[in-house]
């Protein structure tokens, strides 16, 4: 495998425990600041708003060379994290979130880039499909693993972990990612020049409500699983492993597929697919391992669709593809808080844990349609 590659999935998994190790341990924050459960669920939306501030300042370090800015952003990423493992209660921790978060869809943006210098062609997909992999992984086995030493040591170190990691991989970028030019100069203007095409805007409301739609029901798989599909709590752990392992899957796969039948072919079928997947969890997840099999599908599909809509906004953002490319993140966080709303508004309204996945099916045809359509008017042959 290509160092630099690895040297950005390094990258991802930082930011990857960084983002979702929260939810695993928010009630031991809850408890060590003596706030609620509510209130320390704040942590987590500061990390997505400062995903969603931090991306389009990008654009001020257009003239830079990429690597520079990676090495940047990953600087970023170690300052905020010794700030959440040092932070002396819940208003610090809550900046040191907000900051923690500002690095993570430009540090996306600039690495999705990147494999187009690096990947021959016919194997770019797949590049960033390698690179979105520390995710996925993280996912997987950094986000239980710090888990697991929250309660057996403290919450803090997790956060200190990631930052020496955050060394790890500034190293890492140093030492094996080669020099990689700065993308040519448009200006200020010229960066936004690419959303007066439909194309993209295409791009990201697919991206947005396709995540929002698995979002609808995976934000509360655990009461789902529990209450309707009738698993002990005790088996979640080992559920939610194969769910994670989904997403390692998808996500490889889906870049491979990508590159021999297109990125926006991969893209619709999977958006498909998902309808599908909804559907099923509404009809049959009252039976355990048919919901087993779809929970490994939906997560597999969650991550299936983030390479080739990664590499689709690049393409079709000529001129502001660092903003371009930095809006998968925006959306994909912008959908994960939309998907949580409308699940939660489900339960609010009295109905029963299944309805969450029904809310997310008009969502999911709503990214079906917006993918079809673009394939349809923008989508070439290589696209």
């Amino acid at each position: 495998m290509n160092k630099g590659l690895l040297a950005l999935a390094f990258g991802t998994l930082g930011l990857g425990i960084t983002e979702f190790v929260m939810m695993g341990i928010l009630t031991d924050v809850a408890t060590n600041f003596n706030i609620d459960i509510n209130t320390a669920g704040n942590l987590i939306s500061a990390y997505a708003l400062g995903v969603c501030f931090g991306a389009p300042i990008l654009i001020l370090a257009r003239k830079n060379p990429l690597k520079h800015i990676l090495l940047a952003l990953v600087s970023i990423m170690v300052v905020g994290n010794i700030a959440a493992t040092f932070a002396p209660n819940y208003e610090t921790l809550l900046i040191a979130r907000f900051f923690s978060g500002l690095p993570h869809g430009a540090y996306f943006g600039v690495g999705s880039i990147v494999p187009s210098s690096l990947a021959p062609e016919g194997k770019k997909s797949l590049a960033v499909a390698i690179m979105i992999a520390g995710m996925t992984v993280a996912n997987l086995i950094g986000v239980p693993l710090g888990t697991l030493l929250s309660l057996h040591f403290s919450w803090r170190i997790i956060f200190f972990f990631v930052a020496i990691w955050g060394i790890w991989v500034f190293y890492s970028i140093w030492k094996w990612l080669p020099h990689v030019n700065s993308l040519p100069d448009t200006g200020i203007k010229g960066q936004f020049a690419f959303l007066k095409s439909p194309a993209p805007w295409l791009l990201i409301l697919a991206t947005m409500v396709g995540n929002g739609s698995i979002f609808c029901w995976y934000s509360y798989v655990t009461p789902l699983f529990t209450n309707v599909a009738r698993f002990s709590a005790s088996s979640m752990t080992y559920i939610m492993i194969l769910a994670r392992l989904g997403m390692v899957i998808g996500n490889l796969i889906s870049g491979r597929l990508s590159d021999i039948y297109t990125p926006s072919k991969v893209a619709l079928c999977v958006q498909g697919m998902v309808v599908f997947i909804l559907i099923g969890l509404f009809l049959f997840v009252s039976q355990p391992w048919i919901a087993v099999i779809l929970l490994f599908l939906s997560t597999s599909a969650l991550f299936a669709l983030s390479s080739p809509q990664q590499i689709l906004l690049i393409k079709f953002s000529k001129g502001g593809e660092l903003l371009g490319a930095a809006s998968v993140q925006i959306a994909f966080n912008l959908g994960n808080a939309l998907g949580a709303y409308l699940g939660g508004t489900s339960i609010g309204l009295g109905y029963s844990y299944e309805y969450t996945a029904l809310f997310g099916i008009p969502l999911a045809l709503i990214g079906f349609l917006a993918l079809a359509t673009f394939r349809k008017h923008y989508a070439g042959t290589k696209s």
